[in-house]
């Protein structure tokens, strides 16, 4: 059985039902009284050609046949999902869809139904997938391995099939924001107060004055309009503040780590919104952006005489609270690791490929100015390791050979589960898919 993704396999199903509008309602296999259709197939097939991936019909029909005997017994052990897990989550999802198409409007149109139509359909199906979820997860919990596992799973790999490793590097930064000066953050916080005194006496109007001043790029050229916004999509204080509000009230002057903000609630729709948001940000003067220079200066001076470990330096002085307590390690989005191939540095940043080119390892580059979620930064950039093309080995590669041993006793665990399972549940398989040589017995 292959490792899956199942909300996403589910929701992409579900919405290229939706958008093809086809009846492929056939029933292709049963499991435990629940259908396999035609449809849920061809979703797989569909997600295999965006992917760019290999699809065998085979396989596709194994990892369905899968979901479906985890659901039979997440029933069975009556495994609970709470309305609030069902939509926070779908909530999640259906923010990245809207974000994916460009705007509500665009996603009702695809779809030909409001987004609350949407989640009320979809609530149901979501709930069996998060079930399905924390069925494979109990399965599987608890299990881990051994250094003498991890090493006897790689001594067992035949030579010539052991995994070439691309070249990777390991990239790191310290962060330093400028203290913005007092007399700067009452300028902007004046000047976002002084627009509102102005919008609630008429004398301005909101989406002209989004435009001429918010510095939001996001929202600011459409008159700080965002459109179809669900809980949850911007930071906890927005929320607070537009999801209690009334259609045309302008809210009071509010702060989070973006800068200060105003904002107005064109239209409410169920639980979604419109709005138009007005951002100020404390700009920091140019003293105060040399003072966060020269500290990082001094910083890096330290690591030099190596007076302080880059890891150390990271977390005591660094401002970036996602890498700082990682020994400033910048996470690779795509693994999760701190891991980078060359391509995949390049497409979150070109800019950082320029800076580090030149790094030898353990050394700290030039402070330069960034843009971080506050505003302009300085940053110093270091390489931690860098490794040249090579077979797979348990000095280089140890935490993903570890991985793959835990995978592979994962997998074993779930295989004894399913020829267990299956002795006892009915399966019957379409005569079409009979000839399918599957990884386990699914029929007895």
């Amino acid at each position: 059985m292959r490792r899956l993704s199942f909300f996403f396999l589910f929701l992409f199903s579900f919405l290229t039902g939706m958008a093809q509008n086809k009846n492929l309602d056939g029933v292709i296999a049963v499991v435990a009284g629940s259908p396999i259709l035609e449809s849920e197939l061809e979703a797989k097939r569909q997600q295999s050609k965006q992917d760019s991936t290999p699809f065998n019909r085979c396989t596709a029909l194994e990892d369905l046949l899968y979901q479906k005997l985890l659901l039979a017994q997440a029933k069975k052990d009556s495994i609970e999902v709470s309305d609030e897990q069902v939509e926070d989550e779908l909530d999640r999802r259906l923010n990245i869809y809207i974000r994916q198409l460009g705007s509500v409007e665009k996603f009702e149109a695809f779809y030909g139904k409001s987004t609350s139509k949407f989640k009320e359909e979809f609530k149901d199906e979501l709930r069996e997938v998060m079930q399905v979820q924390k069925m494979q997860a109990k399965i599987t919990e608890g299990i881990t391995v051994s250094p003498a596992e991890i090493k006897a799973f790689y001594e067992a790999i035949p030579k010539d099939s052991i995994e070439l490793i691309n070249a990777q590097i390991e990239v790191g930064h310290i962060v330093k924001n400028p203290k913005i000066n007092p007399e700067l953050k009452k300028y902007a916080k004046d000047k976002i107060a002084g627009l509102r005194d102005d919008i609630i006496a008429g004398r301005k109007d909101f989406a002209t004055a989004a435009i001429i001043n918010s510095m939001d790029p996001g929202s600011a050229p459409q008159g700080g309009m965002y459109k179809g916004i669900l809980r949850g999509a911007f930071v906890p204080e927005f929320d607070a503040v537009a999801f209690r509000m009334k259609e045309k009230e302008v809210s009071e002057v509010f702060e989070t780590h973006f800068g200060y903000h105003i904002l107005m609630v064109e239209s409410i729709r169920g639980e979604e919104i419109d709005v138009r948001h007005i951002l100020i940000t404390p700009q920091p003067s140019p003293e105060d952006l040399l003072k966060a220079k020269a500290f990082l200066d001094s910083v890096a001076t330290l690591i030099k005489k190596d007076s302080i470990s880059l890891s150390e330096a990271a977390s005591r002085f660094s401002d970036d609270e996602e890498t700082k307590h990682n020994g400033g390690l910048i996470a690779n989005p795509y693994t999760g690791s701190t891991k980078f191939e060359m391509d995949q540095l390049s497409q979150i940043d070109p800019s950082l490929v320029f800076t580090i080119d030149n790094l030898k390892t353990g050394e700290t580059s030039a402070p330069s100015i960034t843009q971080t979620r506050e505003g302009q930064a300085y940053q110093i950039m270091f390489v931690k390791s860098r490794t040249e093309p090579h077979r797979a080995n348990l000095k280089q590669d140890y935490q993903h050979i570890q991985d793959e041993t835990l995978a592979q006793k994962k997998q074993k665990a779930t295989n004894d589960w399913i020829k267990k399972k299956v002795t006892g549940t009915y399966v019957r398989i379409g005569d079409e898919y009979k000839t399918c040589k599957f990884d386990n017995h699914w029929v007895n």
